[in-house]
């Protein structure tokens, strides 16, 4: 049991460890879903509107929010990466 905890906590740090200044800076206008999946995992959530999706990677204080539009990237923001 000791050892699915550990598991548990070494993959929850490196998931956390993809929302990070360096991949950030990797995406770019255009990318599809599936390029920023590969820099960045899975969305911790995605909303779908309408004509876009917003997908978020992260939590409240360390971010990255992306919209989507036909599964590419139209904008990119991100909140508390800093150097």
């Amino acid at each position: 049991m000791k050892k699915f905890f550990i598991i548990v906590a070494a993959l929850s740090l490196a998931a956390c460890s993809k929302v990070s200044l360096e991949n950030y800076e990797k995406i770019e206008i255009g990318m599809d879903k599936t390029e920023v999946e590969a820099i960045l995992g899975s969305a911790d959530s995605c909303v779908e509107k309408t004509l876009h999706t917003n997908c978020t990677w992260g939590n409240e204080s360390k971010n990255i929010e992306i919209t989507l539009v036909s599964d590419k990237v139209s904008l990119y923001s991100k909140n508390g990466l800093e150097k």
